[in-house]
């Protein structure tokens, strides 16, 4: 039987999950600097330990409410094709285990393209939380767009 460890993150009221491999860090949430002709969903960038990075809005990725700053935001930082990029997320605070068997298949009702960043759906006591893969989350030319994204000098 083996297990997986997911970082667990919330937006609005629901739980998300992400394979904890493959995140750089969690950090607080810092206001981004907005940048001329940036995709919609890039809200800015903010200089995290030395690299410029830029700042992916879930919530507006997911089609879901307004973003509301508070003390519990935060910035899940991952990389995507070398090149770190931050997720804001309302609250970041707990790491989950699932074995195997918590683990369902993604439902056929969110199976379409938009959603193959959805890797499943875990299971723990009365809990649901939906596992996903942020690197899938952007698309191949949002990728590309990104990668050409480079604020740091010495990169």
């Amino acid at each position: 039987m083996s297990e997986k460890q997911f970082v667990v993150f919330k937006l609005d009221n629901e739980e998300y999950g992400i394979d904890i491999m493959n995140v750089k860090e969690i950090g607080t949430y810092q206001e981004p600097m907005k940048v001329p002709n940036c995709p919609d969903f890039i809200e800015g960038i903010v200089n995290y330990r030395g690299d410029v990075i830029p700042i992916v809005n879930l919530k507006k990725r997911f089609k879901l409410n307004e973003l509301n700053i508070d003390k519990n935001t935060r910035l899940v930082i991952i990389n995507i094709n070398d090149k770190q990029v931050g997720f804001v997320v309302d609250e970041a605070s707990q790491t989950i285990m699932f074995n195997e068997e918590d683990i369902e298949n993604t439902p056929n009702i969110i199976t379409s393209v938009d959603s193959e960043y959805i890797t499943g759906v875990g299971k723990k006591e009365d809990r649901l939380i939906l596992l996903i893969n942020l690197e899938k989350v952007l698309t191949e030319v949002e990728k590309k767009e990104i990668e050409v994204m480079d604020f740091n000098d010495n990169q």
